[in-house]
């Protein structure tokens, strides 16, 4: 299968020219797209003594990491390349991990692959505490929008997805900036397409964030569950009709019922001083444990339709690839 590497660049010269050079053994093309990057890394890589398979991109406009991505994913879906990995330029991932990371969806078992930093205990040591606790939180609110409970460490960068795939995806959807891979997990999610971890090592080196983590926590849980109500609703009442779907909404009666009774009970026990029967207290209760009970065995349903089977070997490319 033709492989091509999307490198997004933004504030990364120092490191681009290692990480293309280290890039160019595993890949058939190369994009590196500069997103109106400060330091002219456009420029610098043109400068290079690069083979003619790495070309340059440039966003007049930066539009983020997800933006850079998905203007590298039309250039090499647009060049008829099969397989799209997406590399960061920051030197964290090791180029030579790109095998491993597109063997399951050369062999048809997989749609989109990613880096998993968490596979190791003894790597997960190197990494910077803040780091740590943020992808734990972050993981379980990305497993709850996109439906994928088998995967960890959602924000990843690196990532390989299999062209039939990204074609069916909207790609102008798709969040531009930090909540790129999240975003694009419950995406993939809404096709059902096949996802799988690859355990990988990250670099620590002096390499800089450009995101702001505390300030990002809001944002992420929101459009987290947002896209989790969505996946809902997509998943189990337009697509589909289950025994799920019925255990959904019996929960939108069951748990304002709970709540409503609760609450008149008490209002009326507190204006007039008299405790509230245990009959009273049971039927308040009751609608919440039935809730509860309901609640338990949704997810379970949900966690056993996680997706295990690869998505495109049963699509037919949109696309031919280009003629040389």
């Amino acid at each position: 299968m033709s492989v091509a590497v999307v490198i997004p660049c933004y504030r990364v010269k120092r490191h681009i020219a290692a990480v293309v050079a280290d890039a160019v053994t595993y890949a058939d093309a190369i994009y590196v797209v500069d997103d109106a990057c400060p330091e002219g890394t456009a420029e610098f890589v043109r400068g290079l003594k690069l083979p003619q398979s790495v070309m340059v991109l440039v966003n007049e406009v930066n539009l983020g990491v997800g933006g850079a991505t998905i203007a590298g994913y039309r250039a090499a879906v647009a060049d008829g390349h099969e397989i799209i990995v997406k590399l960061d330029g920051d030197g964290q991932m090791d180029a030579s991990l790109i095998p491993y990371l597109i063997e399951p969806i050369a062999s048809g078992h997989a749609d989109y692959t990613k880096g998993n930093r968490f596979f190791n205990v003894q790597d997960v040591r190197a990494m910077p505490f803040t780091r740590l606790v943020g992808n734990a939180g972050l993981s379980f609110l990305t497993k709850l929008a996109s439906g994928y409970w088998t995967i960890f460490d959602p924000t990843n960068g690196f990532t390989a997805i299999h062209a039939r795939v990204l074609e069916r995806i909207a790609l102008d959807r798709i969040a531009p900036r930090y909540f790129f891979e999240s975003d694009l997990l419950f995406r993939l999610g809404t096709l059902r397409a096949n996802v799988v971890d690859v355990p990988m090592v990250a670099h620590y080196g002096d390499e800089k964030s450009n995101l702001n983590a505390p300030a990002m926590a809001l944002p992420f849980f929101f459009k987290n569950l947002r896209n989790f109500s969505k996946r809902l609703f997509y998943n189990y009442f337009l697509r589909d009709f289950s025994v799920a779907s019925v255990y959904l909404l019996l929960l939108m009666i069951l748990v304002p019922l709970g709540g409503v009774l609760g609450v008149i009970f008490w209002a009326r026990s507190f204006s007039t001083g008299v405790p509230a029967t245990s009959g009273e207290v049971m039927l308040a209760a009751l609608p919440l444990v039935l809730a509860m009970q309901l609640l338990l065995a949704f997810l379970s349903y949900d966690v056993e339709s996680t997706p295990r089977r690869a998505l495109h070997r049963a699509l037919q490319p949109l696309r031919k690839r280009a003629d040389p």
